[in-house]
């Protein structure tokens, strides 16, 4: 007769807790490999979005940061308030707020890259380049999925 497993033991295989423990370890990471350019990850990847030089609404970018547009506002704040983006109108419709970089955040992408890139090799040599390969086309995969879903 096969034991049941009790709720602690379910739990501890959810595949959103090991995701998020994952997730948190790699944010340290990159967190510590960024802080000498002042920006966190999650900084660095908003302001890397808008690095084109496009505006972008915050539904537009919430849904390239595959967020909520209320998390975006919070994690632009601080962006704001060091002057990385500005937020304006947008001229056709006044309702529509648009973000842009600013040449401070366009500098602060331009710092921080190098750390990123040595954060990314990090990751990759810590979990193998052929794991991380695997990692990141389940990954992109998964979202896709869940996504369309």
């Amino acid at each position: 007769m096969e034991r049941r497993r009790s709720p602690a033991e379910e739990i501890a295989s959810c595949t959103c807790l090991r995701l998020r423990k994952a997730t948190r370890r790699v944010t340290q990471i990159y967190d510590e490999m960024l802080a000498p350019a002042g920006v966190t990850i999650a900084q660095f990847s908003l302001l890397a979005h808008l690095m084109e030089g496009r505006d972008l609404s915050v539904g537009e970018l919430a849904e390239g940061l595959v967020t909520d547009p209320t998390t975006l506002t919070r994690n632009l704040k601080p962006l704001l308030d060091r002057a990385l983006v500005e937020i304006s109108a947008d001229l056709e419709d006044r309702r529509r707020r648009l973000i842009r970089l600013t040449p401070a955040g366009r500098q602060s992408v331009v710092t921080a890259h190098p750390l990123w890139r040595k954060a990314q090799t990090r990751v990759a040599t810590l979990l193998g380049e052929s794991d991380t390969a695997r990692l990141n086309k389940a990954l992109d995969h998964s979202l896709k999925r869940l996504i369309d879903n």
